[in-house]
């Protein structure tokens, strides 16, 4: 199982940003997916996830969704309205059924938002 996070980038307060996570030897639609960002400093947290029967998913009052592309096998996450607070890596992750834990993790991408 991989799972290849990409789309990161320097963004300014503000401004609007999409990360993607692409999956192979996994099949995302039948399992929960999350978006984890660690900052500098910081344990890393989970931002947004989604589960096997949603499409989308939002948090932090939309500024976060979350979206799953079955055809491709992709989970995508919009980011709005960035905040220097919202830089840090972020991490997708596959959470498998029955488990209590996030079973397989991305390599990473840097997200950093300039105020």
């Amino acid at each position: 199982v991989q799972l290849q996070a990409s789309g990161g980038g320097l963004v300014q307060a503000g401004g609007s940003l999409r990360l993607s996570c692409a999956g192979s030897g996994i099949t995302f639609a039948a399992q929960r997916v999350g978006w984890h960002r660690q900052a500098p400093g910081k344990q890393r947290e989970l931002v947004v996830q989604i589960g096997p029967s949603a499409s989308s998913v939002d948090s932090d009052n939309g500024r976060f969704t979350v979206s799953r592309d079955d055809s491709k096998n992709t989970v995508d996450l919009q980011m709005y309205s960035l905040r220097p607070e919202d830089t840090g890596v972020y991490y997708c992750a596959v959470l498998l059924w029955g488990r209590s834990s996030w079973s397989y993790w991305g390599q990473g991408t840097q997200v950093t938002v300039s105020s």
